[in-house]
């Protein structure tokens, strides 16, 4: 339950007794029947943007969003911000970049949103504080639902593996 730690005793109680009674999956898959279709890089890159221009559009620009594999192994993260910089001539250039576990690749469009504002919402607030989250939910009203849901689902890939989204609410 790593997944769930900062969430109350009666939550992960809730959880533990839906994965103990294997429900969890079926509760999921009946919730999110379906997984977004946003697959390659390019798509996602396009998918980034078009929230990032409405929410967002006089923030700093983006010169590339990608799925990672390597992200939710190495860096116990579901995605990066990055702001490469370097000097060209006298000025100092900065590229922001954003990385998305590719885990994210089939799971429902409301996982996907969810990461995709979290990072989004880094390009303007650096640490996870109040204006940070005010910032998540102008972009998704429901990001904190979103956020928790996708912590059970993690947490049942971890007691069960991953769910196929793709069936369309099949278990």
């Amino acid at each position: 339950m790593k997944y769930l730690a900062g969430y109350p005793d009666n939550l992960k109680a809730q959880v533990q007794q839906l994965l103990a009674q294997e429900r969890l999956g079926k509760m999921l898959l009946t919730k999110y029947p379906r997984a977004h279709d946003v697959r390659t890089d390019k798509a996602l890159y396009d998918y980034v943007m078009d929230l990032k221009n409405t929410f967002l559009r006089n923030a700093e620009p983006l010169s590339k969003v990608t799925f990672d594999s390597k992200l939710h192994v190495i860096a116990h993260a579901l995605g990066t911000h990055t702001a490469i910089s370097r000097i060209q001539g006298s000025k100092l250039k900065a590229k922001r970049e954003i990385r998305v576990a590719t885990l994210f690749k089939d799971v429902p469009a409301e996982f996907l949103k969810m990461i995709a504002v979290h990072e989004l919402a880094h390009i303007k607030e650096k640490a996870h504080d109040k204006a940070f989250y005010q910032l998540c939910t102008y972009m998704e009203p429901q990001y904190h639902q979103y956020e928790f849901d996708l912590r059970v689902y993690l947490t049942y890939i971890d007691a069960a593996g991953k769910l196929d989204w793709s069936a369309g609410g099949v278990v």
